[in-house]
């Protein structure tokens, strides 16, 4: 009998790694446990995997019905369960940042930003609202969003969004209004 892992590894093969490698990435299974629970490591650029991770999982829990959880890790992420530290710190301070001087800007547009978390220094937020799916989100991230945090937060490496913009039903600025 084929391995949870292997049939990840396999899934992920036909599914999506094809894209994360084009995108400047690569992923890997690091972990595949009893309950069914597995743990996918990204490496190379944040970009290449994080924005996709919904439909990763999708792809995994659709391939492999006894997947039960998908966790996307960068190397060197903690363990679940380990003590808040650094990171901890610096996504709450992110979410302060975002939450006085951000958001209230793009509500006008139904937009909200969220961190999704934080490791090694970089920041990971997702876009909803608005702003998932909107065509000029990248510019919002990079000219708006990114140099403010970096001012506010110096132990900040960088920014990684993982909005699954594709999935964005109601987009402020869609491709057409361009």
């Amino acid at each position: 009998m084929i391995d949870l892992a292997t049939r990840v590894t396999a899934a992920l093969e036909r599914s999506v790694l094809p894209s994360v490698i084009a995108r400047g990435g690569a992923i890997r299974v690091a972990a595949a446990d009893a309950h069914g629970v597995v743990t996918l490591e990204v490496t190379g650029s944040p970009g290449a995997a994080l924005p996709l991770a919904s439909r990763i999982e999708a792809a995994v829990r659709a391939a492999v019905p006894q997947v039960t959880a998908v966790r996307v890790v960068t190397p060197g992420t903690s363990p679940p369960g380990s003590p808040p530290g650094a990171a901890d710190g610096l996504a709450e301070a992110a979410r302060q940042v975002l939450d006085a001087e951000v958001n209230p800007a793009i509500a006008a547009h139904r937009g909200h930003v969220t961190v999704t978390g934080a490791d090694q220094g970089w920041i990971r937020i997702r876009l909803d609202g608005g702003c998932q799916g909107c065509s000029l989100a990248e510019v919002t991230i990079r000219q708006g969003i990114e140099p403010l945090l970096r001012a506010r937060l110096p132990a900040m490496t960088g920014l990684t969004d993982t909005t699954d913009h594709e999935a964005g039903t109601d987009p402020f600025f869609s491709p057409e209004k361009r």
